[in-house]
């Protein structure tokens, strides 16, 4: 079984990626369930039903997210009725949404997703992820043995002491939110996939996926300004992993950088 994830969709020039260049990716890569991180799908703050909608449309199996996740009203609307759609499993109890689903599509087995926050740099803080991503873990595996994760996180450390937790209880941890993919793609010991960032979805002619020049001046100057999403250079980024089905350990782990 082949997993694509793909790094954070940002804005319109994202999800143009996504449009054009997934369905390729699916028939070349023989990819057979497509995750997705969507949190800064909405003009780079927040994701809202439509675009949800959108991005299942075009195939799309499963939506992740991190601390954009409040940047538009609607979201709760996606939070209470979407089950594809999950928001990071460590906010407190009684938080509307979920942090981890079960995908069951077509013939294949079934395919867990978890999303996952970190606390070193982020806000909100929110509950432990040590803890709770591994207890989920086990509760997951009762039902198939195919697991992966979203780990939104800033700090590298972070990523890769969850991801060494982790390993042997999931297929793959996979991290978002730097928005820069990096060069460590690795099996660890126990059978997992492991990237630290996937890196972002739109465009790569940009400070993070946004214009460069307001970026610059804010900086420069300390004074609010406008960041708009820029246009160039749009790229989709993530990661294709190889998974056996029976034993959930992961074969192989690849990434991806395509352009438009």
């Amino acid at each position: 079984m082949k997993i694509l994830f793909i790094g954070d969709i940002v804005g319109s020039p994202g999800r143009r990626a996504v449009r054009e260049l997934l369905p390729r990716l699916k028939l070349s890569r023989g990819v057979d369930v497509v995750i997705a991180n969507g949190e800064n799908s909405a003009g780079g703050n927040g994701i809202t039903p439509d675009i949800a909608e959108e991005l299942f449309g075009y195939g799309v199996d499963a939506i992740t997210t991190g601390d954009h996740l409040w940047d538009q009203k609607e979201v709760m609307e996606l939070l209470q009725n979407e089950p594809r759609f999950l928001r990071p499993l460590n906010y407190p109890a009684g938080t509307p949404g979920k942090g981890s689903t079960l995908l069951k599509i077509r013939n294949l087995p079934p395919v867990a997703v978890m999303n996952v926050q970190g606390r070193t740099f982020m806000q909100p803080p929110l509950d432990n992820p040590f803890t709770l991503a591994l207890e989920e873990a086990k509760w997951l595996r009762q039902h198939t043995p195919i697991i992966f994760v979203d780990f939104h996180a800033e700090a590298t450390s972070e990523k890769i002491a969850l991801g060494r937790l982790l390993d042997g209880h999931v297929s793959a941890v996979v991290g978002t939110h730097t928005h820069v993919q990096t060069a460590d793609e690795q099996i660890f010991p126990g059978g997992t996939a492991y990237l630290t960032d996937a890196g972002f979805t739109g465009p790569q002619e940009s400070v993070l996926g946004r214009e460069i020049v307001p970026v610059i001046a804010r900086f420069r100057t300390a004074m609010p300004q406008r960041f708009e999403v820029a246009r160039n250079d749009v790229k989709l980024l993530g990661a294709i992993i190889e998974i056996d089905p029976i034993t959930g350990k992961a074969l192989g782990i690849q990434r991806v950088a395509e352009s438009v």
